[in-house]
């Protein structure tokens, strides 16, 4: 009596890639990413919330007085590009998975990209752009170091 065995099908997976190493640099950047993500968020929610006085005390004054120091520019800037790598690599994952046709999986991909660079973008410009002391605002809104113009 010849025993044959039962054969399962394959579990469906509507996409493939043909990099697998990009898929594993994928998989560690986002271990790796994810560990000073922490770090970074509850550094900047004790020196904001507690060390800061709480959330009444956040005003234009104090997020000026913020940027205007280098080190604080770095660091929001380094939580954005991470935060923003992270989420969007992580939608690239969930869109890979769930998208089962090749268009639809290229307009979701697209939108993302576009999301993605459009906030990046912008992000960075007012991370570096932005100007602590404006011309003409009421000297009651702006920090202690701006001198009154």
């Amino acid at each position: 009596m010849a025993t044959t065995t039962p054969t399962i099908a394959a579990p469906r997976s509507p996409h493939r890639s043909s990099r697998t190493s990009w898929e594993m640099y994928g998989w560690i950047f986002m271990r790796a990413s994810g560990a000073l993500l922490l770090v970074l968020i509850f550094t900047h929610l004790i020196v904001n919330l507690v060390m800061g006085g709480g959330v009444s005390q956040i005003d234009f004054g104090f997020v000026a007085g913020k940027l205007a120091k280098p080190v604080w520019q770095v660091w929001d800037l380094l939580l954005l590009w991470l935060a923003m790598i992270h989420g969007t690599n992580g939608l690239r994952v969930i869109i890979n998975d769930y998208a089962t046709r090749t268009g639809t999986r290229l307009v979701l991909k697209s939108a993302l990209v576009l999301a993605f660079t459009v906030v990046v973008v912008l992000g960075t410009l007012v991370i570096f752009t932005f100007d602590p002391c404006p011309v003409g605002a009421p000297a009651d809104l702006l920090p202690s170091f701006c001198t009154a113009g």
